[in-house]
């Protein structure tokens, strides 16, 4: 990992880089104009070593046709650590955005934003070092408690953690488990919301967190056949 730019080579330095960027983080207003182009990040790892392969897949909004979708390989060079997920993501889709030949308006991060123990999860951290709007779709509730929502898609209640509403689970498909929406950057939580219903009419998870998520998994397969001995 790059000292220069992230300033961290261990834990403790990290979670103390966390807490001074956190201050940077604006999840106050909504996007200045409706996206044009969304993109969903993904990062997919190896069993056994430290191969990663990053994916960006950047969809035209509203129509969520594929505009672009890159991938980059490459190793980890910081270790999974609950709650520092940014310092093991971010360098390498940092990678992948310099092969990107558009600027999505709004990043979508298969992961949390403010709903994070320091405030500062991956969406955060990759809206801050980008100035790029950034909001985190998650699976399960990494920290907070919340009421089910009602059954019907577009649903929501409130996630709560230390008396605080950091995000909101959200039900994208009728009677399904629902997903966790967290501001990241740039962008607050009511638009994030918004952004992740359109995002979602037919599947769970957003389509741009399938495309990236699909993208990085079929790149990290290629690359482990590519890397076999020949016979």
């Amino acid at each position: 990992m790059s000292r220069a730019r992230f300033g961290a080579v261990n834990e403790s330095e990290a979670v103390a880089l966390q807490e001074s960027l956190r201050e940077r983080v604006d999840v106050s207003t909504g996007l200045a104009r409706p996206p044009e182009l969304v993109a969903g990040v993904d990062v997919s790892y190896a069993v056994g070593d430290d191969r990663l392969v990053a994916a960006i897949a950047v969809l035209a909004f509203p129509s969520l046709e594929l505009a672009e979708l890159v991938t980059v390989a490459g190793a980890a060079e910081f270790p999974y650590i609950p709650g520092l997920l940014g310092f093991r993501e971010v360098p390498i889709l940092l990678e992948a955005m310099k092969k990107l030949t558009v600027t999505p308006d709004v990043f979508v991060c298969d992961g949390y934003g403010i709903a994070h123990p320091r405030r500062f999860g991956l969406a955060c951290h990759l809206g801050v070092v980008t100035g790029i709007a950034a909001f985190g779709v998650g699976k399960t509730a990494f920290v907070g408690t919340f009421s089910e929502p009602a059954p019907q898609r577009g649903a929501t209640a409130d996630l709560v953690h230390e008396g605080e509403v950091v995000g909101r689970a959200v039900r994208t498909q009728p009677g399904v488990k629902p997903v966790f929406v967290s501001a990241g950057h740039l962008i607050d939580l009511d638009t994030s919301v918004a952004l992740t219903l359109e995002l979602a009419p037919r599947y769970r998870l957003p389509e741009t967190t399938r495309f990236a998520d699909h993208a990085s998994r079929e790149a990290l397969v290629t690359q482990r056949l590519r890397s076999r001995p020949a016979a």
